[in-house]
């Protein structure tokens, strides 16, 4: 029997003045499968998903919904035609727990009083039933990337949709944690509902989807199954730029440290601490590479890197202890960070280009001049990070919002980069872009460690991590657990070590080479 076409989108059309987001894009999704829709970044994907849920109005074409037209004039409209959407940057409300934020607008209770005690045991029923960790008591703004992405889905689950939209949704998890998502949204799948999911990681795309759109300029280019398709031929319709690659490097990292961490421990007193005793040495021109499953201490690490987290030990750049100083004296004396969400850490989204080529660097010219804040200095900075790092989608007086996903990245890149820092602590760069984007981000990560540039990189992209990285140390627990040679371990093994599965032990006939300090720090 043939599938129900549960969405058809037929001739959807949307303008932004005068440029074409979407041309006349035809798109079905059948009950039952997974359809991934792929294309680079400003290729028009997200507009056209805005549109299915309700967030944008098309100019042309029709939405039906199991065989019924709509003309959605608000997201409600579209949540109670049964479709929810994940997006890539979330929209939670940071002071409230988990719980609240899943039934924020549809509490269980009367209209004068909310059933708390039934809203927190329906969602912890909800997340337990789905496979997904979380403590629903938690506040928001405590949890990292991939716990807040487990709230986002929740809320979706909770609202009962039969149609999901997942935008970049294993941006930030490592294998085990988005096969344990793939398993729940095959499982709503297996009841007769679809999943419309975007990605970049082609591979999870082929494993993953029942069918494939290809979107290139705003129009559909190519649509295909996996077992008819490859990595490389979907790359090829998306953009005419190679899967990205790293050559291997000719001379080998310095000697000198340049970012140094001594016996760092962040944690309450009489708590299990969430990063204990951990030590780390990078020199000028290595990256290093931080592996683990989220929640094991890499955020901790960052924040008390960069002097925004209450913690004991010390940390070295350059050989001088800045233990004391404040983050913005750190930056100073030459440290930059690509933050893990662009759109909460990286941007002020609402303000344009120059202003953002600012942040961070608005206490030194050409910023500043004298007491003054320079507007022709930041369009400077501003026109020499779009034109150096081929940012694309407009100039220095365009709002940061008006860019794509991947250009947004790039610039944040660009203006750390352009700092000729010391050292960079870059948490997952290439988050949610596409293989153009990605392919830039490497090249100039690589560019900058043949200058001498120190990497501290924390990436959930295993692939990322193993192309990238001259050192591997492995989270675990709040602990360092073992170093590894990124040249001969391989993704499946690095994410048994970050799971805990394997130990140093393990590895031993195979001559794996692997230091292990059996007390959890780094030998």
């Amino acid at each position: 029997m043939e599938q129900e076409v549960l969405v058809r989108l037929t001739g959807i059309v949307k303008r932004f003045g005068a440029f074409t987001a979407n041309d006349r894009i035809d798109l079905a999704v059948k009950a039952g499968t997974v359809h991934a829709v792929v294309g680079e970044n400003g290729a028009g994907k997200s507009t056209l998903m805005k549109i299915l849920a309700g967030e944008e109005h098309p100019d042309e074409g029709t939405i039906e919904i199991a065989g019924t037209t709509h003309a959605f004039r608000s997201p409600r409209d579209a949540q109670h035609a049964g479709i929810g959407i994940v997006h890539q940057h979330f929209l939670l409300a940071d002071a409230l727990r988990v719980w609240e934020n899943v039934v924020l607008a549809d509490e269980p209770g009367s209209a004068i009083r909310l059933d708390s005690g039934a809203a927190r045991r329906q969602v912890a029923e909800l997340a337990e039933a789905n496979g997904f960790p979380v403590d629903v008591d938690a506040v928001v703004r405590e949890l990292g990337v991939g716990g807040r992405q487990r709230v986002e889905i929740l809320k979706v689950l909770y609202r009962d949709a039969r149609i999901i939209i997942l935008d970049e949704p294993t941006a930030v998890l490592v294998p085990s944690e988005a096969q344990s998502l793939f398993a729940a949204m095959r499982r709503f799948t297996e009841a007769g509902a679809a999943v419309i999911f975007i990605s970049h990681k082609l591979d999870e795309v082929l494993d993953f989807a029942d069918e494939i759109t290809v979107i290139r300029a705003g129009a559909v280019v190519g649509f295909t199954t996996p077992a008819k398709t490859s990595a490389s031929e979907l790359a090829a319709l998306m953009v005419k730029v190679a899967m990205p690659a790293v050559e291997p490097r000719a001379t080998p990292p310095g000697t000198d440290v340049v970012l140094g961490a001594s016996h760092i421990t962040v944690g309450e007193a009489g708590e299990v601490p969430a990063l204990d005793d951990v030590s780390l040495e990078v020199h000028s021109g290595e990256i290093v590479g931080i592996a683990g499953v989220e929640g094991n201490g890499q955020s901790e690490l960052l924040m008390a890197l960069l002097g925004r987290a209450r913690s004991t030990g010390t940390v070295e750049l350059g050989g001088a202890d800045i233990t004391a100083l404040s983050t913005e004296d750190r930056r100073a004396r030459g440290m930059a960070y690509i933050p893990e969400d662009r759109h909460r850490d990286g941007l002020v989204l609402s303000m344009a280009l120059r202003e953002n080529a600012a942040l961070g660097y608005h206490a030194r010219p050409p910023v500043k001049r004298g007491p003054w804040f320079s507007r022709s200095g930041a369009t400077g900075l501003a026109k020499g990070i779009i034109a150096r790092f081929d940012v694309r989608g407009g100039d220095s007086t365009t709002l940061a919002s008006a860019l794509s996903g991947g250009n947004q990245q790039k610039f944040i890149v660009g203006r750390e980069l352009g700092s000729e820092p010391r050292v960079l602590i870059a948490a997952h760069p290439t988050r949610g872009v596409d293989i153009g984007a990605q392919s830039a981000v490497w090249s100039e990560l690589t560019a900058a460690r043949d200058r001498g540039l120190g990497t501290l990189l924390i990436s959930a992209d295993l692939d990322e991590l193993l192309a990238l990285s001259d050192r591997l140390l492995v989270f675990y627990r709040g602990r360092i657990v073992g170093e590894l040679d990124p040249r001969t371990v391989d993704a499946p093994v690095l994410g048994e070590y970050m799971t805990g599965v394997r130990h140093a032990d393990a590895d031993a006939d195979a001559q794996r080479p692997t230091r292990v300090d059996p007390e959890g720090g780094a030998a």
